[in-house]
């Protein structure tokens, strides 16, 4: 009986081992996915990869999405003023 949960338990052990490597294997390989993208598209818009860097363009990208959404509900004022600040945001983080 001893040697049932003898073997009942290496095989628990060998399990969860399998399940902590495979999860390991994947987080560590979206992580390397990641910062392999992020490195690419600071290399392409000519930027640092940094974490600020990111802000300031996704704040960027975020202020020329208002500005579309202001041309949606036809308000041009509005549409100006967001695409000035957008353009101007991103020129200040890509020279």
């Amino acid at each position: 009986m001893q040697d049932f949960f003898s073997w009942l338990g290496e095989t628990l052990g060998e399990i969860i081992r399998f399940v902590v490597d495979l999860l390991l294997v994947f987080f560590y390989n979206l992580g390397a996915s990641a910062r392999g993208f992020f490195d690419g598209l600071a290399s392409a818009l000519g930027i640092p990869a940094t974490l600020v860097s990111l802000a300031v363009l996704l704040l960027g990208l975020w202020l020329l999405y208002l500005a579309l959404r202001a041309l949606l509900r036809r308000s041009l004022i509005a549409t100006l003023i967001w695409a000035v600040l957008g353009v101007t945001v991103l020129s200040w983080l890509i020279y």
